[in-house]
């Protein structure tokens, strides 16, 4: 069975991936209804990808993953308390949830530049923080 830090060096040359396909902030208003829902996925990988990584590292712990309808603030909430992640990078990744779940349930005619441009603009930054801080969990 792979190692822990195996696991994650997949999930962040993955998430890497991501933010090499992912354009500029700037640009997102002369993207098209396709381009805009590319973008969007991104966002969806991305945040995917570190909920992946911290689920990792709390199994690894032999914490039990959170169940239930809110249990992706609940993983941010127990990442925090065990030291995974600090409250700062946990308030940035939590405006992600909602946009997923907006994504999850919307049609791509619905998504709008000016919606996801703060998230894109933050988060390249908010990832350099996150693999900071969770390399002293593997």
């Amino acid at each position: 069975m792979a190692k822990l830090k195996d696991k994650i060096d997949i999930d962040i040359e993955t998430i890497n991936r991501v933010f090499a396909a992912m354009p500029n902030h700037e640009i997102l208003s002369r993207l098209s209804t396709l381009e805009l829902a590319g973008v969007a996925t991104l966002l969806h990988n991305f945040y995917n990808g570190t909920e992946n990584i911290i689920k990792r590292i709390l199994i690894e712990k032999g914490i039990t993953i959170p169940q239930g309808s809110s249990w992706h603030k609940e993983l941010l909430n127990l990442a925090v308390k065990e030291n995974i992640i600090s409250n700062p990078v946990k308030e940035q990744l939590g405006e992600f949830p909602a946009f997923r779940h907006f994504f999850s349930h919307a049609y791509a005619i619905d998504l709008y530049a000016e919606r996801m441009e703060p998230l894109v603009k933050s988060a390249s930054g908010l990832y350099e923080a996150f693999k900071i801080e969770i390399a002293k969990s593997y």
